[in-house]
């Protein structure tokens, strides 16, 4: 499809505050030499944005004989973006200033049984008055609240959430929000585009334009970037990667589906695994994932046989989807995110690599690169807000 004009400066902006945000203080030269950009066109966006209050001249450079030039960075006292990591078991909000640095934070718990529409937007807000108030910013200065929320996000603001415990089917959740926060802007999305936002402006995929961010948890999926634009799909449910088969007649997962993905590499699925290998395993813990996962790193560090058994067969099926993945969309880098991928992103993935190496196409296996995230902070909540970031920049 043809870009517009509209299209092609939307682009320069993002691309000039990626690299304000990464290497400030910077001069208007340098932003044109790495983002590709005229020198005349880097300095007309940079005046954009600096009369939107994102960007400040902070300083002056001197330059051998002539002018000095300006120092540009992201302007401390600029707007403020609210990013909102929703989970099944909290609710984890964040203020952060143009540079995407976090001012403030909040965090509500979220009962696992009590978890209606109301209930959920009431710990929102909660969260979101309590951060605001620690960042003692005035709401007029706010340019949006993201939140992140697991499940779909159709066009329309509607959710529905495809957790264990929680029965939301097209749920007016943008509407909800913003009848209770009416003076800020609500985006509304869920984590697999909040990570990989995240992963292109500040983690593994900055300066990649072909991307797979996998997120690994209780559930799993898949969020892409094609030509350095989320993908969305034709309905914004893109990215149900966790729900592609992967073993004929396999496990049921907790939607219906037969032999998925999401039942072999995510939480319940390596509980499983677990299970099946050493059924009387002092590893498991029936009722809690994050103790099971937690006490199957450690006794991996141990060298502990059946924790070097589980790993090694979570990586091999996760090494086979991510050979389907590679087959099917040719990534430059597939990051993998989530809480499982923290704590068992080292020791599953020798396995992966090797398992990918031998099931995908010899030339797009060699064009990808498999990393986990980088990113030292929450990486949901930090996308989210970037989303709001690229909503008011478009």
């Amino acid at each position: 499809m043809k870009r517009t004009y509209q299209d092609i400066r939307r682009v320069n902006r993002f691309a000039v505050m990626r690299h304000v945000i990464a290497s400030a203080p910077v001069i208007r030269r340098d932003i044109a030499a790495a983002t590709g950009l005229s020198v005349a066109t880097a300095s007309d966006i940079v005046s954009e944005l600096h009369e939107l209050g994102l960007l400040a001249e902070i300083g002056q450079q001197a330059s051998g004989g002539g002018r000095p030039r300006n120092l540009l960075a992201p302007d401390p006292e600029g707007p403020r973006l609210i990013g909102v990591d929703i989970a099944e078991t909290y609710v984890h909000v964040e203020v952060f200033d143009p540079a995407l640095r976090v001012l403030a934070r909040a965090e509500y718990e979220l009962h696992p049984h009590a978890n209606s529409p109301d209930y959920v937007v009431d710990r929102i807000v909660r969260g979101v008055d309590d951060a605001i108030a620690q960042a003692k910013v005035e709401r007029g200065r706010i340019l949006g609240v993201g939140v992140s929320i697991p499940g779909q996000v159709r066009p329309n603001g509607t959710a529905s959430v495809f957790a264990p415990n929680w029965q939301w089917n097209d749920v007016p959740l943008r509407a909800l929000l913003t009848d209770r926060v009416p003076d800020v802007p609500v985006l509304l999305d869920n984590p697999l585009r909040a990570s990989t936002v995240a992963e292109l402006w500040f983690g593994a995929a900055r300066g990649r334009d072909n991307v797979a961010v996998l997120t690994l948890g209780t559930g799993v999926g898949a969020g892409l970037a094609v030509q350095g634009a989320l993908y969305r799909g034709a309905t914004n449910t893109a990215g149900e990667w966790g729900h592609t088969s992967l073993v004929i007649d396999g496990r049921e997962c907790r939607r219906g589906c037969v032999g998925c993905v999401e039942t072999y590499v995510g939480a319940p699925g390596i509980m499983q695994h677990l299970a099946e290998t050493d059924p009387d395993s002092r590893l498991l813990y029936p009722d809690d994932q994050t103790a099971t996962i937690n006490a199957l790193a450690t006794a991996h560090a141990d060298g502990d046989p059946a924790a070097q058994q589980v790993i090694a067969t979570t990586g091999r099926y996760l090494g086979i989807a991510i050979a389907n993945l590679i087959n099917l969309c040719n990534p430059q880098i597939i990051v993998l995110t989530g809480w499982v991928a923290d704590t068992l992103g080292n020791a599953v993935l020798p396995h992966v690599r090797a398992t990918a190496a031998r099931y995908a196409l010899a030339e797009p296996w060699e064009g990808t690169e498999i990393s986990l995230c980088p990113i030292d902070r929450n990486p949901v909540s930090l996308g989210a807000a970037t989303l709001v970031l690229e909503g008011f920049l478009s």
